[in-house]
Formats: C-alpha cells, sequence, structure tokens
C-alpha cells in the first residue's frame, strides 16, 4: 500500500477563518448537547486552536485549551510509539519474540512485539475492567494469554485486543525498569512538551475534564464514571487536549525530532495479515490507517466513559487535526466537522474508513452458529425469513445484512440504517465459516459443525 505524494484538494471555498469556526463549533456542540470539545489543526504551516463549553457540567470549569480529556483507545498510540522508541535505541527489536520479554506469553511463542502493537497476535480482547481491577499484569495475561483462547496464528487476522496492549504496557515497564506512566512520560511526554495527566490521579497536574452521560429520564448531562483498571492504563489511561494530540501527530508523520523519521514511517506501514474491517482501511502500529483520495492518513480514535476523542496525521502535506469532546454525541459532532476540515486543510479528512461497493445483499444460513472471543460469547440465529441477526453476551439481537464478499452490516436499532459491522472467515481446508469480525474484534467459533 504505498503512499502517494499527489494531494488533491477537494474545497475551493474560502478558508475559515478562527472565528467563524468557533461559531461553528460551539453550534455544533449545541446540536450534538456536548458539554466541551477542543479542535486543534496544522495544515502544515500553520495552527489553529479552538474549544467551547465546559470541562465538567456539574462544577461549570470552562473548557480550556490545556484541559485534558480522558483519550480511551488513543492511549495505545502514545504506547505503540514509546516501544518504537525503545527499538529505536536499540533495547529491542519489534520481531522479538514477545516471550522474550514476557513470560506470561509463553504459550504464544510465534507472537512478536510487532503482533501486540498491530492487533495481529491472535490475543482476545480481554476481560472487561471490572473484573480486571484490582489484578496485577502478570496474572491478566496469564489468565488472557492461553492457547485454548488463541483466535488465529501470529500475523495472519486482525482482532483489536486491549490485552495486546497491556502486554505492551508490561513489555515497556520490563525493558525499563520503570513503570509504565514513568517511561511513557520520560520516552514520550515530557520531549513532546506534554504534561502528564493519568486516570486514577487524585492531585492531577492539570484541568482535566469529566466525561459526560445524558439522563435519560432528565435530559441532563451527567459526569460519567471512568472504570478503567490500573492494569489497562497502556490501552487506555492517558488524558490529553487537543494541542498535546497535535504534538503527537506531528511526530507521527515526521515533523519533529521526539520520534526520528524511520521510527514514524515503521509505525505507520501497513501490518502484514490486518484487515480490521468496518474501523479502518488498514492498521499500522497503534495506528489506524485511513485511504482518502488516494492519500494514506494515520490516527486513532478513542472512547473512554462519556468521551469521544480523534486523530488524523497526512504524512506528505503535514496536516495533523486532533479532536477531543466530553460526551458520547461528541463522535457525531466529530463527523459533522468533516466539511469544515476540508476548508481549512484544503484535503478531505477521513472520519472513517473508505465505503466499499459491495453489491447485493446475500443469504449466508453458514453463519449461524456460536462465536468466542475469549469470554465474549458472539451468537447469531437466523429469522424465519433466513436474515441473521447478532446476540453478544445475550443481549438483544441486532439484524445483519450479508454480502457475497462476507462482509456484514449491523443494522442500527435506533435509525433502522446499515452501519459497517465486520466481516466472515471461511476456513480453506473446509469452506465453512469459522470466524467472525465485529467492530475489529474477531470470535472464532466454537459450536460442532
Amino acid at each position: 500500500m504505498p503512499y502517494t505524494t499527489t494531494a488533491q484538494v477537494v474545497d475551493r471555498r474560502p478558508p475559515l477563518t478562527h472565528q467563524t469556526l468557533q461559531h461553528r463549533l460551539d453550534a455544533l456542540a449545541r446540536l450534538h448537547r456536548v458539554p466541551g470539545a477542543q479542535l486543534a489543526v496544522h495544515t502544515g504551516t500553520d495552527v489553529l486552536s479552538v474549544r467551547t463549553g465546559t470541562a465538567d457540567a456539574a462544577t461549570g470549569a470552562p473548557m480550556t485549551e490545556d484541559t485534558a480529556v480522558p483519550l480511551g483507545s488513543l492511549t495505545k498510540t502514545y504506547t505503540a510509539a514509546a516501544v518504537a522508541l525503545l527499538a529505536d535505541d536499540g533495547d529491542l527489536d519489534l520481531d522479538d519474540p514477545a516471550v522474550e520479554f514476557l513470560p506470561e506469553l509463553r504459550e504464544f511463542p510465534e507472537v512478536t512485539i510487532r503482533h501486540l502493537l498491530g492487533h495481529t497476535a491472535g490475543l482476545p480482547t480481554g476481560p472487561d475492567s471490572d473484573t480486571a481491577a484490582g489484578i496485577t499484569a502478570s496474572r491478566y495475561l496469564a489468565t488472557v494469554c492461553t492457547a485454548g483462547d488463541a483466535l488465529f496464528p501470529p500475523g495472519t487476522d486482525f482482532s483489536y485486543s486491549n490485552a495486546g496492549y497491556v502486554a505492551a504496557g508490561r513489555l515497556v515497564a520490563a525493558v525499563t525498569g520503570m513503570t509504565w506512566q514513568e517511561a511513557v512520560r520520560a520516552l514520550l511526554l515530557d520531549p513532546l512538551g506534554t504534561t502528564p495527566c493519568f486516570l486514577g490521579e487524585t492531585l492531577p497536574a492539570r484541568p482535566a475534564a469529566s466525561g459526560h452521560a445524558r439522563n435519560t429520564a432528565s435530559g441532563r448531562m451527567l459526569p460519567a464514571h471512568q472504570n478503567l483498571a490500573p492494569v489497562e492504563e497502556p490501552a487506555g489511561g492517558l488524558l490529553a487536549s487537543a494541542t498535546d494530540l497535535l504534538a503527537l501527530g506531528r511526530a507521527l508523520v515526521g515533523r519533529s525530532a521526539v520520534l526520528p523519521a524511520d521510527a514514524a514511517a515503521d509505525l505507520r506501514r501497513p501490518q502484514p495479515g490486518a484487515t480490521p474491517a468496518g474501523l479502518a482501511d488498514a492498521w499500522g502500529l497503534g495506528l489506524a490507517l485511513f485511504r482518502q483520495d488516494g492519500l494514506w492518513w494515520c490516527g486513532h480514535d478513542g472512547n473512554a466513559q462519556g468521551t469521544s476523542c480523534h486523530l488524523r496525521a497526512e504524512p506528505d502535506s503535514g496536516v495533523v487535526v486532533a479532536f477531543t469532546g466530553n460526551s458520547g454525541g461528541a463522535t457525531a459532532l466529530w463527523q459533522d466537522l468533516a466539511d469544515d476540515l476540508t476548508r481549512i486543510t484544503g484535503l478531505r479528512v477521513p472520519t472513517a474508513r473508505t465505503p466499499v461497493r459491495r453489491g447485493p445483499s446475500v443469504a449466508l444460513p453458514g453463519c449461524a452458529g456460536t462465536y468466542r472471543n475469549g469470554r465474549t460469547e458472539y451468537r447469531i440465529t437466523l429469522g424465519a425469513d433466513g436474515t441473521p441477526a447478532l446476540s453478544v453476551d445475550g443481549d438483544r439481537p441486532i439484524p445483519l445484512i450479508c454480502y457475497q464478499d462476507l462482509s456484514c452490516d449491523l443494522v442500527d436499532p435506533a435509525t433502522g440504517r446499515p452501519q459497517p459491522g465486520g466481516r466472515f472467515h471461511r476456513d480453506r481446508a473446509t469452506g465453512v465459516i469459522d470466524r467472525v469480525q465485529i467492530s475489529g474484534r474477531t470470535a472464532r467459533r466454537s459450536d460442532a459443525r
């Protein structure tokens, strides 16, 4: 998947002024009922930064440029970059077997550090945060990383896994002799000029935003409790502002001395076997990859409890876009900003993977069955008319639309509209459907066929 050096200008309207963009962000925040949001853009030559609303609806504290927002899975990009710096220093090789540093992976001798960072190790997602609370990284990995739970041979497929980043964080600690927090601060945050802020701190060193959820009865926005287990910090424990993410994005596209150009390029390189279906067009190391108008963008999305954060960066132009919002509705706000971002950057900024024309839907009776990813059960049943529906851990079934290429869409229960869901996989020897990937997470068939 080579990069192209041709940047396509898709919007010739006059660029937005700072004032106009501020008014636009204010209006979208009201429309989507987002208490507070930040947007920072580097056009390759200039920086534009705006913010709106409150960091905490309960206290009324303002959302400032320095306010740190829970990043959720965007933390993984920082962890991957820290590992890349260790590799650049010669402390490890990304193609080393991970078991050399992590004895808990003894049943996965072929899994490399690269596999962990690219979600191609075949590890399950990992237990939920409540289950993981109070256990050590060693115990967590020993429980999750068993041969019986392997989803596929390493390097042959993709399954988004918090467990892989718990392993990466433990690896960072093993190599540096520091905690993950200390190491990511020394290797990355301090050099980037980012004041460290982590979930669970009683006295954070900077203003921090709360996530928010809407009370369906009263309509009020209430602070949402962040329940990430300490052991999961390398997968989702950081807080940062949009301007902090801008600094990270500049490093990821080789425009900062903090991350050597070769190391940044390796992070952006599409990984063999990484087919993330509905999440992105490809995957690097700690980075989702999006193809838009002949250009390859890198970035990541992150959702903590009641927050929505997004980073996109394009290597050739140096354009970087960073957004943070402190409610679930901020995802829709981010998507609505796409036209405005085009006017600012001169490039269409991807907010999701490229839509694929797949033809008419088809019946796929062979998909019915039970699939497992660790402790999570995916059950697909067929209705009287043959329409498949997906239920996760016994939740209400959601209709699926299947296509000839084995991809599928989920039907949004609220709107009835199809949303990118994932794909099925046939065993090459038998032709039987043996795996399903939903929202980037792969589950292996567990019922007899």
